[in-house]
């Protein structure tokens, strides 16, 4: 009688984890189909705060101060052209001893933009921050940008997917 009932105890187990696995597979089919049809759109900051490419630098320092926000999309008449961070300012104005008063936003910015499009889904807009090594990506629909998707961004939404984007900053920066 011992040896059926540790036979079924046994038994009982091997189906809670055959369940268990079952389950989890679940979970994890269905949060990637979550993930995956997921947009852009959804996730993304709708007021952009841009600049044109022909001001100061100074004026960009005072939207910093006034937005408190990290970046700035340029743009010119055809519209996104750059992005300046406060990283830019620091390292391509302070420390070159550039005059703000004087120092064209056009000659700090990062005019190798890349975008993304907002009905495009959220695992792509991950895959192109980890692929750049970048942390903030305008979404533009035709030549109008429409919002940014930052990792915070992501990280409001699906903190998950924010680990594997600081978790690539990490390694990039051990390896450098």
């Amino acid at each position: 009688m011992k040896n059926l009932f540790n036979m079924k105890e046994k038994n009982n187990l091997f189906y809670k984890k055959l369940t268990f696995n079952y389950l989890s597979k679940i979970v994890v089919i269905f949060f990637y189909k979550k993930v995956v049809g997921m947009l852009v759109k959804e996730s993304m900051t709708v007021k952009v705060i841009s600049i044109h490419q022909g001001k100061p630098i100074i004026d960009a320092c005072n939207m910093y101060r006034d937005y408190k926000i990290g970046s700035l999309l340029v743009t010119d008449n055809d519209g996104c052209v750059g992005i300046v961070t406060e990283r830019d300012l620091i390292e391509r104005t302070i420390c070159e001893h550039k005059d703000p008063y004087e120092t064209k936003i056009s000659e700090i910015m990062s005019s190798d933009v890349v975008t993304i499009h907002p009905l495009d889904n959220l695992k792509k807009a991950v895959e192109k921050l980890i692929e750049n090594n970048i942390k903030k990506l305008p979404v533009v629909q035709g030549d109008e940008i429409v919002g940014i998707i930052t990792v915070t961004d992501i990280a409001r939404s699906h903190p998950e997917l924010a680990k594997r984007v600081v978790d690539s900053f990490a390694q990039q920066r051990w390896r450098d």
